[in-house]
């Protein structure tokens, strides 16, 4: 792991509690008549996709919007027209009864700002082009010129903090880690501390003009970025002396379905876990009213977290929880140390009897030619407890057993022991196996234990928890694996009831994820518990669907490709094409392509910036126009609409990154 300064080890700290939920404790701001802030509840926003000047389809999705559970609605509002006519917006919606507060969204536009805040009751400005355009140049400030550019930032900045003063207007100065300003990039980097920065310019000048009425956010899709970026601004807040605002927390351009929302949850969820945050907005590629209902699974999760179990506290982070780096760890078999994290499907309560029944956790038999095949979300292992699978298994999965079931296993060879620490020390440490799989919690897993396991080779922990409080306890255990300099292998342990629908999504990502990011854990092993009376088909379901979740999970983290990307912003009015229908199009041609980043934006706001680390971009630059990038360089533009799926298919072809798709499958 990183080494850590005398410095950082008393300011690393980034929040209440790491080990016993709390809210982190800020002040109040006023939006309207719904104020926000640790005094009431963490607050549900989402955004519109209609054209700001269609003002009937706009007071008609605000009022889905808020049948579904949003709070705040966000509007956007490209230019001083649609600034305009969100009065006509906002007073269609009064005169129905409805007094959601609404929140002008601008980019690039000051002059709308100002007319806006004079309109709505919040404004969310992105300081990374509020007062700059971006050109991606390098430019070496000294400090002087550097001045100077703050300079002007005032100027442009200060009359919509004196109008916002004026009118009672809150702001979101909500940083965007793909579209900072080459100033920023040039003087901090493409990094968390870059974002924390670039917002700061802005929140000093109000602090200067006594303006506090602010929340803050710093969006990635990049979710180790985007909870590195939280987690320092609070800190960096703290270390200045300023406010402790608000937070918005939201991941920006998560995409749709089950990808989107374990996206979403591995970066919100993970800063929800520490008590950070105060109002969340979800990111779908999906209708708005889609939004709020994941916002408010997420957020209910915290409503009962206390009272919970008491884990040891935590006074130093023996990590750079500002920095991603993965905990260094000995290689046992194929787990650990270089490899990818592995994934162990958990078939203890599925019998397997017939070869289609892997066909669930991504493992094929072709009758012709008589071989196994894998796709990308082929599970590695598979945990069998008392029913060992009946035939032979194909190279790429290995089987876990439980440990009185392998011991009198005829091939006990080619499978994997599951043993509890009592059984792996009354054994005497001399198991005939490659690895051996130890189960247990931070309890059973004591110093005691883990002193007898320290130089052992072939051990892997499987780390599981029954604390209510479940990542924070199984992150406590890995700090003091690296306290302690033990290099032992951990795969991490959820279980969740199968048919919990959108939660066992969220809370699975939340629990594990929340680990991922920090570079903690080795594999997963996400179990189901099955209700009475739950069929067989039912249960090949589940585990399908507990693979898909536990691959995404890895994805979403950064720590696993296994499928195709697809940084899709949620629409907006500012939007030229159907995001929805789009995405699902360039999903149809290239899902195959496995680790490739591609980035759909509807419009150049949410274009090569927002993009942020995609390798490919479709990008609307106007009505049926589009143009493709290779990573944040514009290569075609003014492309067709009807043409732009078979140009970035040739794009991608020209790098050597394209494969057919019935190459997919790899033969074993």
């Amino acid at each position: 792991m990183s080494v850590i300064t005398a410095s950082e080890r008393k300011t690393n700290l980034y929040c209440p509690s790491l080990t016993a939920y709390t809210r982190r404790k800020t002040i109040t701001i006023n939006i309207g008549d719904l104020p926000m802030g640790s005094d009431y509840p963490i607050r549900v926003q989402s955004m519109t996709t209609v054209d700001t000047m269609d003002t009937q389809g706009s007071i008609d999705e605000v009022i889905r919007m808020v049948e579904s559970g949003c709070e705040y609605v966000r509007i956007t509002a490209p230019s001083v027209k649609e600034a305009q006519n969100l009065e006509n917006i906002r007073n269609g919606l009064h005169k129905l009864g409805i007094h959601v507060p609404l929140i002008a969204d601008i980019h690039f536009t000051p002059n709308a700002a100002e007319l806006a805040a004079r309109i709505v009751e919040k404004v969310r400005i992105n300081p990374g082009n509020y007062a700059d355009r971006k050109r991606f140049e390098v430019i070496d400030y000294t400090d002087a010129s550097y001045a100077a550019e703050l300079e002007r930032i005032r100027e442009k900045f200060i009359p919509l903090v004196k109008i916002c003063k004026e009118y009672g207007t809150a702001m979101r100065i909500g940083t965007n880690h793909g579209s900072l300003s080459d100033r920023i990039l040039s003087r901090y980097g493409d990094t968390p501390l870059g974002m924390v920065e670039s917002a700061l310019e802005f929140l000093r000048i109000c602090e200067e003009l006594n303006y506090f009425n602010i929340v803050l956010s710093m969006k990635s899709s990049n979710t180790q970025v985007m909870v590195e970026a939280y987690r320092l601004l609070v800190q960096r807040l703290d270390e200045e002396g300023l406010k402790p605002y608000p937070l918005h927390l939201g991941v920006t351009e998560a995409g749709e379905a089950e990808d989107g929302r374990i996206k979403s949850a591995v970066g919100i969820g993970t800063l929800l876990e520490d008590g950070l945050g105060d109002t969340v907005r979800v990111s779908l590629t999906e209708a708005p009213e889609k939004e709020a209902p994941v916002a408010r699974a997420l957020i209910e999760r915290y409503t009962s977290r206390t009272p919970h179990d008491f884990i040891e506290p935590v006074e130093i982070i023996p990590i750079n929880p500002f920095q991603y780096t993965r905990r260094d760890t000995q290689e046992v078999y194929n787990i650990g140390h270089l490899n990818v994290p592995r994934v162990i499907a958990d078939y203890s309560n599925v019998h397997v009897q017939q070869l289609e029944d892997l066909k669930s956790i991504g493992h094929f038999f072709l009758p012709v030619p008589d071989k196994w095949a894998m796709n990308d979300q082929g599970a590695d292992f598979i945990y069998t407890g008392q029913q060992p699978v009946p035939f032979m298994l194909p190279n790429g999965l290995k089987e876990m057993l439980d440990y009185n079931q392998w011991l009198g296993h005829p091939e006990k060879q080619n499978k994997f022991p599951l043993l509890s620490p009592e059984e792996f020390i009354e054994a005497g440490n001399v198991i005939g196996s490659p690895v051996s799989f130890i189960k247990g919690n931070i309890h059973s897993f004591d110093q005691s234990f883990l002193e007898k396991i320290r130089d052992n080779h072939r051990v892997v922990l499987v780390l599981s928890t029954d604390n209510a409080h479940a990542m924070p306890e199984l992150r406590r255990f890995f700090y003091t694996l690296t306290e302690l300099k033990i290099k032992v292998p951990v795969i991490i342990q959820r279980t969740y009831q199968s048919d919990m629908g959108d939660k066992l999504t969220l809370y699975s990502a939340t629990d594990i994820g929340g680990l991922l990011v920090d570079g903690f854990g080795d594999g997963t092993l996400l179990s189901p518990e099955f209700p009475d009376k739950t069929t067989r088909t039912e249960k090949l379901k589940a585990a399908s669907a507990f693979n898909s979740i536990a691959f995404g999970i890895l994805q979403a983290a950064r720590t696993r490709m296994s499928k195709t990307e697809y940084i899709s912003c949620p629409s907006c009015g500012r939007t030229l094409f159907d995001l929805q229908e789009t995405t699902a199009m360039i999903r149809k041609h290239t899902e195959h392509l496995k680790g490739v980043k591609i980035g759909i934006m509807g419009c150049i706001v949410n274009g090569p910036g927002e993009m942020a680390d995609a390798d490919y971009g479709y990008v609307g630059m106007g009505k049926d126009k589009i143009a493709l990038y290779r990573g944040q360089e514009v290569i075609k533009r003014s492309v067709t609409a009807a043409k732009a799926v078979e140009e970035l298919i040739g794009l991608i072809r020209e790098d050597g990154r394209w494969i057919e798709p019935e190459e997919r499958e790899v033969l074993v």
